[in-house]
C-alpha cells in the first residue's frame, strides 16, 4: 500500500486503549489514563488505562483461579495448541491492522512491521502451539520393582514485562511458551507502546482462550514493580533495562521467590578480521545491525571491530551503505529507518551523540532529523574511534550509533569484544572457517554470526545473553524449561 493508504487506515483505527482484565476489556479502576502518543509526529493516539494496584490484584487473581480450575492448565495439549492456532489465523487476518498499530505506536517503519514483525508474531505462536504436544516425559531406567517418571507441569501464573522496541514480537516470545505449557499469563507492556497487545487480547478471546488465561495491564512501571512483589505471581519474564532487571530480581527475593528470566542489554561486537571474505557486504550487514530499527535492538551491532589494514577501506564502504538508511515517515513504505519511539529517547541518543563528539571522530550524521514536524528522528550515525574506551564505545545507545574501534590481532580484537558487560550477540568475519570457529568459541554471547550478522529468524534457535544481557533463554524448545516445573513420580509396583 501506498504512504496515503497506510496513513488513511490509521486514520479510521478503532484503537482500544482498555486493559483486558478476565476476559474484559476494562477501565483502570479509578478511571485514570496516560496519553499515547505516536513518535512519527507526535500525534494524540489514544487516551489508555493506567492500570493501579486494584487493577492488578484483580489480574492475578483471575489468573490463578483460571489456572487453578484446569480450564487451561489441565486440557491435552491437543486442545491447547487448536485454540492457539485459531488465534494465529486470526492475527494473520488482522496482520494489516497489527502492523499499523506497531509502527505508529512505536514509529517503526510499515515495511519492518509488515513483513517481519507481525510475520514473526505468527511464526512464533504457531511454532510453540504445533511444539507442545510433541513434548514427552521421561521414563527413568531404576530398579525394576519402581515405575520412575519425569514429566512437565505448568509452572501457575506467569507475568510478562514487555519492551516498546518490539511491542508485540517480544510480548510473543513470552507468552506463546508460556500459554503452550498450559500457563495463565499477565502481559504488562511497555506504556510506550501498548495498543498491538491490546488488540492481540482482543483476537485471543475470538480465538477461545479462556478468560483469566490471558490478560493485558497497561501502565506505568508500578505496575510491574507489583508484579513482581506479588506472592501469587510464580514467574516473571522480563526483556528491558539491566537497572529495572535487578530491581526485579531483588522484588522476586523479597517476595515468594518467584522465578525471574532477564532478557536484557546488549552491546554487540561485530569483528572484522583481515581476511574477510567480502568487506563490501560485511560493511552492509554492520549497516543493517546498527541502522535496522533505528538503532533499537538489543542485540544490535553497535560496536564493529575492524583489522587496522582494512579499517579505512571498510569505512568507506559503510558510508555507502549508510546511505541506504536514512530517517523518513514510517508509514512510507520506502522508509529505511523509522523515528524513535519518543521525546525522552531521542533526547537520550542526542545526549550521546554530544558525548561521542569529544571522544571520538564524527564520520557521518550525528543531528536530528526532520523527515516529519514535531517526529522524534535521529541520523544514522557513525564514529570512528582510536581505542575502545569511549563511552559510546561502551555503553548501550540504543539508537542509530555506531562506533568503530580498529585492533591489530584476533586475540586484541576477543579482548576487546569481551571487555563488556554485556553478552547478547557477536559476530565474526573471515574466509577461515576453522579461524571463525574458533574465535566464536571465545566470545562470550549468546547468539554468535559468522560472515553474516541477525539475518535469519528461525525459531529453533534460542536466544538470549551472558553476563549482564540477562539468564534464560527466549524461543526455541528451550524457553519451555522457563515456563514448566519438573516433578519425578516414583512409584512402587511390587
Amino acid at each position: 500500500m501506498s504512504l496515503k493508504k497506510w496513513q488513511d487506515m490509521a486514520d479510521a483505527l478503532a484503537i482500544e486503549s482498555r486493559a483486558f482484565i478476565d476476559g474484559e476489556f476494562t477501565d483502570a479502576c479509578n478511571g485514570n489514563t496516560f496519553a499515547c502518543i505516536s513518535p512519527i509526529d507526535g500525534r494524540h493516539l489514544a487516551n489508555v488505562a493506567n492500570s493501579q494496584s486494584p487493577d492488578v490484584e484483580r489480574a492475578v487473581g483471575a489468573a490463578r483461579q483460571s489456572f487453578n480450575s484446569g480450564v487451561w492448565s489441565q486440557i491435552s495439549p491437543r486442545e491447547r495448541k487448536t485454540v492457539l492456532l485459531r488465534w494465529a489465523q486470526l492475527m494473520r487476518e488482522h496482520s494489516d491492522e497489527l502492523a499499523l498499530l506497531d509502527s505508529i505506536d512505536a514509529g517503526k517503519t510499515i515495511t519492518d512491521t509488515t513483513t517481519g514483525d507481525i510475520p514473526c508474531v505468527i511464526y512464533c505462536l504457531e511454532w510453540f502451539a504445533e511444539a507442545i504436544d510433541k513434548i514427552s516425559g521421561e521414563v527413568i531406567p531404576t530398579d525394576p520393582s519402581f515405575l520412575g517418571m519425569v514429566t512437565r507441569e505448568p509452572i501457575g501464573v506467569v507475568a510478562a514485562i514487555v519492551p516498546w522496541n518490539y511491542p508485540l514480537l517480544m510480548a510473543a516470545w513470552k507468552f506463546a511458551p508460556a500459554l503452550a505449557a498450559g500457563n495463565s499469563v499477565i502481559i504488562k507492556p511497555s506504556e510506550k507502546s501498548p495498543l498491538s497487545i491490546l488488540k492481540a487480547a482482543q483476537l485471543a478471546r475470538q480465538a477461545g482462550v479462556p478468560k483469566g488465561v490471558f490478560q493485558v495491564l497497561p501502565g506505568a512501571g508500578e505496575v510491574g514493580n507489583i508484579l513482581s512483589l506479588h506472592n501469587d505471581v510464580d514467574c516473571l519474564a522480563f526483556t528491558g533495562s539491566g537497572g529495572t532487571g535487578r530491581k526485579i530480581m531483588r522484588n522476586a527475593a523479597d517476595s515468594n521467590l518467584k522465578r525471574v528470566w532477564l532478557e536484557l542489554g546488549g552491546k554487540s561486537p561485530n569483528i572484522i578480521l583481515k581476511d574477510c571474505p567480502d568487506l563490501q557486504r560485511a560493511a552492509s550487514a554492520a549497516a543493517y545491525g546498527i541502522f535496522a530499527n533505528a538503532g533499537q535492538v538489543c542485540s544490535a551491532g553497535s560496536r564493529v571491530l575492524v583489522h587496522c589494514d582494512l579499517k579505512e577501506k571498510f569505512l568507506d564502504y559503510l558510508q555507502q551503505a549508510t546511505a541506504n538508511f536514512k530517517a523518513g515517515n514510517p508509514l512510507d513504505p520506502d522508509t529505511s529507518m523509522g523515528a524513535l519511539v519518543d521525546e525522552l529517547q531521542m533526547n537520550r541518543v542526542l545526549g550521546y551523540i554530544e558525548r561521542g563528539r569529544a571522544e571520538a571522530h564524527l564520520l557521518m550524521g550525528g543531528s536530528r532529523a526532520a523527515p516529519v514536524a514535531t517526529g522524534f528522528y535521529v541520523e544514522p550515525t557513525i564514529f570512528s574511534c582510536t581505542d575502545s574506551q569511549p563511552s559510546i564505545a561502551r555503553e548501550e545507545i540504543f539508537g542509530p550509533v555506531l562506533s568503530v574501534i580498529p585492533f591489530d590481532s584476533s586475540d586484541e580484537a576477543i579482548a576487546i569484544a569481551n571487555a563488556s558487560e554485556y553478552g547478547l550477540a557477536a559476530a565474526v568475519w573471515s574466509a577461515d572457517i576453522g579461524t571463525a570457529h574458533e574465535m566464536g568459541r571465545k566470545l562470550r554471547a549468546g547468539t554468535v554470526w559468522i560472515n553474516c550478522y541477525d539475518e535469519i529468524v528461525d525459531m529453533n534457535f534460542p536466544f538470549g545473553g551472558y553476563k549482564q544481557s540477562g539468564n534464560g533463554r527466549d524461543n526455541s524448545l528451550h524457553a519451555l524449561e522457563k515456563y514448566t516445573e519438573l516433578k519425578s513420580t516414583i512409584m512402587r509396583l511390587r
